[in-house]
C-alpha cells in the first residue's frame, strides 16, 4: 500500500459508519452489523480500482499547483482545481466565500558578522513586518525562555533577541514562534530570530504564523535553524559578542477574497444532520504542501469518492470541507463556524486530518461518554488495518470552534513514523 492508504481507510470507515448509525439502544450490535460494509470499503481501497488513487490525486494536485499560500493566485488555482475535480467526480460541490490574510514574504537574508562571517538560513514568519531596505544590524541577546528574557530585560534594548528555546512539544513550544516578537519588543528589542519549532533539523528553518500583540511595537521576526540557534547559544555562553544583519522585505496587503470548498453526499433519512470531514488547501510558500495539508485534503475527498463508487447510502449528510487560510490561524474555518453555528445541533461529528498522512496507530477523540462508546465500537472494525485504539484529546485548528462548543471531534490520528 502507498503511504496514505491506511489513513484513508481510517477516515472513510469511521466517517461512513458514524453517518449510517441509527443509534439504536444496542450500539455494539448495530455497529458490528456493519462489518461487511467496512470490509467492502477496505477491499476497494486496498485491492480494488481505488488502490492508491488518493496518492495519485495528491501527486497530480501538488505537481500542478505547487505552494498555496494565503492570498496567492496559486491558492485561487488550487480551489478551482478541487472544485472542478470533485464536480467531475459526480459530487455535489459549492464554494463558500471568506476573507483571508494576504502576506508576502519578499526577499530575506541574515548574516552573522561577528565573531565571524556566516550566512544564516532564515524564514520570515507570517504577518511579520519587514526591515528597512538596508536591513537591521545589531548585537544579539540569546535567551532560552520568556522567563530568561524578563530577567535580562535591561540587556535587550536595541538588540536582536535570539530565542534558543528547547523543544518540549509542538503545542507548548510554538508559543515562542507565535509571541516571541511581541515579548522581545516589550523590552526594547529591534528584531527577533526564533529557533525553529521542531525536534530535528538538517539546517532547515521552519516558517509559520505569528501574532503581534495589540499596543506593542511590531518588529521583524523570522525562524532560524536549530543548528544556528545552538551555535549562537554556545558563543554567548562563552561571553563572545555576536552581531547580525537581518534584511526582510515582507509586506502585508489588504485581506483577499477566497473560499472554503465544500462537497457532500446528502443523507437519505436525516439530510439536515451532518458529519464533517476536513483538511486544508492552503500551504506555506516554501514547499508544495504535500503533507500539510495536501494529504489531508485528498483523503477527505477520497472518502466521498469511495462511498459513491460503492453505491452506499448514508443516513446523514456526509460533508467534506477543504478549508482556506488554516496556516493563518484557521481563518477560513472560523468564518465557516460563524456562518453555520446557528445549526450546531445538526452537527454530529467533526473530523480533521492535518498532521500528515502516514500509517495510523490510534484515533484521537474528544466527546461525551456516550459519543466515545460509539467510537470505541466503530474502531473495532478497523482491525484489518491494525488500528483499533481510541485515545483522548482529538484536536485540530479548523475544528476547534466546534469542539469547544461541545460537538464531538476526531482530530488527526496518532501516527507511527513510517
Amino acid at each position: 500500500m502507498m503511504g496514505i492508504k491506511p489513513d484513508l481507510l481510517c477516515w472513510h470507515v469511521v466517517f461512513f459508519l458514524y453517518f449510517c448509525l441509527s443509534l439504536a439502544s444496542d450500539i455494539a450490535t448495530e455497529i458490528a452489523d456493519y462489518a461487511d460494509v467496512a470490509k467492502r470499503i477496505i477491499d476497494l481501497a486496498v485491492f480494488g480500482a481505488a488502490q492508491n488513487r488518493s496518492y495519485r490525486r495528491l501527486a497530480d494536485f501538488t505537481d500542478t499547483i505547487g505552494n498555496r499560500v494565503s492570498g496567492s493566485e496559486n491558492l485561487n488555482m488550487a480551489i478551482k482545481y478541487m472544485y472542478n475535480a470533485m464536480t467531475q467526480d459526480g459530487l455535489d460541490v459549492h464554494l463558500e466565500p471568506v476573507k483571508i490574510p494576504h502576506w508576502v514574504r519578499g526577499k530575506e537574508s541574515a548574516v552573522m558578522i561577528v565573531p565571524r562571517v556566516k550566512n544564516l538560513a532564515i524564514l520570515g514568519l507570517g504577518s511579520s513586518v519587514g526591515t528597512p531596505p538596508e536591513g537591521i544590524e545589531a548585537e544579539v541577546l540569546v535567551v532560552q525562555s520568556f522567563e530568561e528574557l524578563k530577567h535580562r530585560a535591561s540587556e535587550a534594548t536595541g538588540k536582536i533577541v535570539v530565542f534558543n528555546q528547547p523543544f518540549v512539544s509542538y503545542g507548548e513550544t510554538v508559543a515562542y514562534r507565535a509571541y516571541g516578537a511581541s515579548e522581545a519588543a516589550k523590552v526594547g528589542a529591534v528584531a527577533t530570530l526564533i529557533r525553529s519549532i521542531t525536534p530535528f533539523s538538517i539546517n532547515s528553518p521552519h516558517t509559520g504564523w505569528q501574532d503581534y500583540q495589540d499596543g506593542v511595537k511590531r518588529i521583524p521576526t523570522a525562524c532560524i535553524t536549530v543548528e544556528d540557534a545552538e551555535l549562537m547559544w554556545r558563543l554567548s555562553k562563552r561571553g563572545q559578542k555576536i552581531m547580525i544583519r537581518v534584511t526582510m522585505a515582507a509586506k502585508t496587503f489588504p485581506d483577499a477574497d477566497s473560499f472554503n470548498t465544500v462537497a457532500e453526499i446528502k443523507g437519505w433519512q436525516h439530510p439536515e444532520q451532518v458529519v464533517l470531514l476536513s483538511g486544508h488547501l492552503d500551504s506555506w510558500d516554501v514547499g508544495q504542501g504535500a503533507m500539510d495539508d495536501g494529504g489531508g485534503a485528498m483523503i477527505s475527498w477520497e472518502v466521498l469518492s469511495l462511498i459513491k463508487d460503492l453505491g452506499l447510502r448514508p443516513r446523514r449528510t456526509l460533508r467534506t470541507v477543504l478549508w482556506t487560510a488554516e496556516e493563518q490561524g484557521g481563518v477560513g474555518a472560523q468564518q465557516y463556524y460563524n456562518l453555520h453555528k446557528v445549526n450546531i445541533s445538526n452537527f454530529d461529528l467533526v473530523m480533521e486530518s492535518d498532521l500528515g498522512t502516514f500509517r495510523p496507530e490510534a484515533l484521537q477523540f474528544t466527546g461525551s461518554d456516550a459519543a466515545r462508546k460509539v467510537m470505541e465500537e466503530v474502531v473495532k472494525l478497523l482491525a484489518p488495518i491494525n488500528m483499533t485504539k481510541l485515545e483522548t484529546h482529538g484536536e485540530g485548528t479548523d475544528i476547534s470552534p466546534w469542539m469547544q462548543a461541545g460537538v464531538p471531534g476526531q482530530g488527526t490520528e496518532k501516527h507511527c513514523s513510517t
